[in-house]
């Protein structure tokens, strides 16, 4: 995620309503709406064959995104000195109030029967060692080894899965079955990186400046502080650009750049467009895994809506707006609401620039210098909305592209439309 002087609830399935007029009458009208976003894209490249996924090599990836670190347990305890910070200071109440999450398919009964009857201690970094000796947190990998007669943390390094899974809290808040592909807004990764004793007290201070859900993939590298938005990871089978700015044609660019230059595994990557070259291998730790990883994060599919979330009939309105009077559906385009396999989209195009505070343009700071549109699918799930997170609610959302290009909806319109998109 860095480099040392920093120059580095389940979903559940979608009922409509009860009754059966509402739900045929909301997809007549999304496939009407359809229809108005296919004619004004006729102009546009006939789609292929649909993308499809090996199973096979799909649950390999699974482990992989849990729990492979590509060797990165070289900088986060040898560089970083975090086992001894999660040793000394880090007890599970800590570690769930910055965001990190346990595994309760990990945890044997009686761990778990301990938890609720209190034997178990949610106060002592002796119980969170225990849970990382059971790969029950989350993302966090760590090596427990009986040192003078008790288990001590010896090493420890993370996986895909700390930012891009979460839990459902069936347990209790943070504790939980994974929900991997969502994004953890809750994860306050500057926090927890600026606990290391390797960093300054100036560095420190950027890595607590972001906030929960956010982190800045570009810092180690431009020193310029602009923290994004953690993106999920599901529903991306179709898209080629899966990043914010379109950069790679893969899912595995993004995969190789960010188990290379942030996790700080043992692998190469190099991008002349940026600058960027990287080297931590031999051995290289990262590029076999990658077909095997994409093809997980390619099987996962956006949660569909919680039961009673949205107004049915509501949608049904907003869909026409979403294809007509919002223009939404000019670049919210086919089965996959995006046309970022056709197009990306200048900094001027989007309505989440400028920056907020003055934060430099984070297109500026890619390898494409553009924006592209993000899918929809799953949209309710990910709040706060755009790169950076300017947008809080699809409210918001709605009120800012009314204003900046200049659409003239009615407060019914923008009602019917925020439905419409809490319905995708």
């Amino acid at each position: 995620m860095i480099h040392p002087n920093h120059s580095s609830s389940s979903g559940t399935r979608r009922r409509l309503v009860a009754a059966w007029w509402p739900r045929l009458s909301l997809v007549a009208v999304v496939a009407s709406a359809m229809a108005l976003v296919i004619a004004a894209c006729a102009d546009r490249p006939a789609p292929t064959e649909p993308e499809t996924v090996d199973l096979a090599l799909a649950a390999q990836g699974r482990d992989i995104f849990r729990f492979d670190t590509f060797g990165d347990e070289t900088f986060w305890t040898d560089t970083l000195r975090m086992h001894v910070v999660i040793a000394s200071a880090v007890d599970p109440t800590t570690a769930l109030a910055v965001g990190l999450k346990v595994d309760t398919d990990s945890l044997p009964a009686a761990v778990v029967r301990g938890i609720q009857d209190g034997s178990i201690s949610l106060k002592s970094p002796a119980t969170t060692v225990a849970l990382l000796k059971l790969n029950a947190v989350v993302g966090v990998k760590g090596t427990v080894s009986t040192v003078a007669g008790r288990d001590t943390l010896v090493r420890v390094g993370i996986t895909c899965a700390l930012c891009h899974s979460t839990v459902d809290n069936s347990f209790a808040p943070g504790i939980g079955k994974r929900l991997d592909g969502w994004a953890n807004r809750d994860l306050n990764p500057g926090a927890i990186i600026a606990l290391s004793p390797a960093l300054t007290a100036a560095q420190k201070a950027v890595y607590n400046s972001w906030g929960a859900g956010k982190y800045d993939p570009r810092y180690n590298f431009d020193g310029k502080n602009g923290p994004q938005v953690i993106p999920p990871a599901y529903g991306l089978l179709g898209v080629h650009k899966v990043t914010a700015t379109g950069d790679g044609d893969e899912l595995a660019y993004w995969n190789r750049y960010v188990g290379v230059t942030q996790m700080h595994g043992h692998g190469t990557f190099s991008e002349s467009r940026t600058g960027v070259q990287v080297n931590n291998a031999p051995p290289d730790l990262v590029s076999s895994k990658l077909p095997a990883l994409q093809a997980y994060q390619l099987s996962l599919s956006a949660p569909t809506p919680p039961a009673g979330s949205f107004d049915a009939a509501a949608a049904s309105r907003g869909a026409l707006v979403f294809a007509g009077a919002g223009r939404c559906a000019s670049c919210h385009s086919g089965a996959l609401l995006t046309d970022a396999n056709v197009r990306l989209h200048a900094p001027s195009e989007v309505v989440s620039e400028p920056e907020q505070s003055g934060v430099p343009s984070y297109a500026s700071r890619s390898a494409t210098r553009m924006y592209r549109t993000a899918p929809l699918h799953g949209l309710w799930q990910h709040a706060p909305y755009f790169h950076n997170g300017s947008a809080a609610t699809l409210e918001a959302v709605v009120e800012l592209y009314d204003s900046r290009k200049h659409l003239g909806l009615s407060t019914q319109q923008k009602a019917d439309l925020v439905q419409y998109l809490k319905s995708l």
